[in-house]
C-alpha cells in the first residue's frame, strides 16, 4: 500500500503527491484516513462516509447501553433523586464531552487538561460520538488543523529551500 494508510516511513514524494519533496514536510496522518486528506484520493469520500456512519451508529449503540443502565437504576427503585442526578451527569458530561472533542478539530488540545477532563470525557462519550459523526459530514475530523499546519510547514519549508541562491561550495572565498 501506498502512504495512504498512513504508515511512518513512507518514502517523501510519492506518487499521490500527498508528501513533499525529498526532504520536505510530510502531512501527519488522520485516525481512518491516514494521508488521504491531502488530495482528497484514495477512498477518501467512503472514508468519510463510513466514519459518519459508524460514529452514528456507536452513538446509537451507547444511548441504548445507558437506556439499560437506567432501567436498571428504575429497577432497583433508587429514587427519583439519584435518578435524575444520573441523567443529568450523562447529559452535561456528554455536552462537554461534544464541546471538548470538537474544539479539538480545530486546535491542538493542551496535554494537561485532557489529563484532567480523561474522568469527565469518558463519561461523556456519547458526546465526542456524536462531534465526530457531525464533523465526519464535512470533512475529516481533524483535517482544517492539520491540512493548515502542513500548508504552513510547507510554506516554512519552501521559504528556506529558495532563499538559497547556486551551490555553496563553489562561492569564491575571499583572502
Amino acid at each position: 500500500m501506498s502512504d495512504d494508510n498512513g504508515t511512518p516511513g513512507t518514502p517523501a514524494g510519492s506518487a499521490d503527491g500527498s508528501a513533499g519533496p525529498a526532504g520536505g514536510p510530510r502531512p501527519e496522518p488522520l485516525r481512518f484516513f491516514g494521508t488521504s486528506w491531502v488530495s482528497h484520493d484514495h477512498g477518501y469520500p467512503a472514508r468519510r462516509a463510513a466514519v459518519a456512519v459508524g460514529s452514528l451508529a456507536a452513538a446509537v449503540a451507547s444511548c441504548l447501553v445507558l437506556r439499560f443502565a437506567y432501567e436498571g437504576i428504575r429497577i432497583a427503585d433508587s429514587g427519583p433523586f439519584v435518578t435524575v442526578l444520573i441523567i443529568a451527569m450523562f447529559a452535561i458530561c456528554s455536552a462537554l464531552a461534544f464541546r471538548n472533542t470538537w474544539d479539538g478539530f480545530g486546535k491542538r488540545p493542551d496535554p494537561q487538561r485532557q489529563a484532567s477532563l480523561r474522568g469527565l470525557l469518558a463519561i461523556g462519550f456519547v458526546g465526542s460520538l456524536l462531534a465526530y459523526f457531525f464533523r465526519s459530514l464535512t470533512e475529516a475530523p481533524g483535517e482544517k488543523l492539520h491540512r493548515e499546519e502542513y500548508e504552513r510547514a510547507r510554506e516554512e519549508y519552501d521559504r528556506r529551500t529558495t532563499r538559497r541562491t547556486g551551490n555553496p561550495s563553489k562561492k569564491k572565498r575571499r583572502r
